[in-house]
């Protein structure tokens, strides 16, 4: 008898633990597949440290908003609603503590100051993962395309559906940043 519950306990644990992150990718899955793709233009990366480990940290324009609500705190989670602007990048258009009955995509964020009717938050998708082959590559070509200007075009793609944003994609000059570093691994052989 007591065989038998351990083999059902260890079935069940194991469904479990292949349940939980199954969903969570379900979800991305069905974000990217269903949901609106916007372009956050990021700010230049810092150049002394553009990635950590195997991820970019991104810093995006996008990090302030209009609000009506004076009691917002630091680290307050709030709804930062968007739409497009007129080059097509995302624009906050107002933020709230409580979900507002207006027709606009919105994402999920945490508050980092207030001053007077105006919200400095955090996005929570600031990191994009490479792989770790292209991680140091990747840098490089950051790093020198800041210095040199080279780049005028970098943003990050995001995908927002309900209450759920993926960043899909950074790209550089309308093109993935994985590829443009394999295109850039190609021509210059001494990163």
């Amino acid at each position: 008898m007591t065989k038998t519950f351990l083999i059902v306990g260890f079935i069940v644990m194991v469904a479990a633990q292949w349940f939980v992150p199954g969903q969570m990718i379900v979800e991305q899955e069905r974000v990217l597949t269903e949901g609106t793709a916007y372009k956050f233009r990021t700010m230049p990366i810092d150049p002394s440290d553009p990635l950590r480990g195997k991820y970019i940290n991104l810093n995006f324009e996008m990090r302030r908003a209009f609000t009506k609500d004076s009691t917002i705190a630091y680290t307050d989670d709030l709804f930062v609603y968007i739409k497009n602007d007129v080059d097509g990048f995302a624009k906050a258009t107002i933020a709230s503590k409580e979900k507002l009955a207006i027709d606009q995509d919105y994402i999920k964020v945490t508050a980092s100051s207030y001053y007077r009717d105006t919200i400095n938050f955090r996005v929570p998708f600031n990191r994009f993962y490479m792989e770790e082959s292209k991680a140091y590559p990747a840098e490089v070509l950051v790093r020198r395309a800041n210095r040199d200007s080279l780049i005028d075009n970098i943003y990050g793609l995001v995908y927002i559906k309900d209450d759920r944003a993926v960043l899909e994609n950074v790209m550089i000059n309308d093109e993935p940043i994985k590829d443009y570093v394999a295109k850039h691994l190609k021509e210059n052989t001494e990163l």
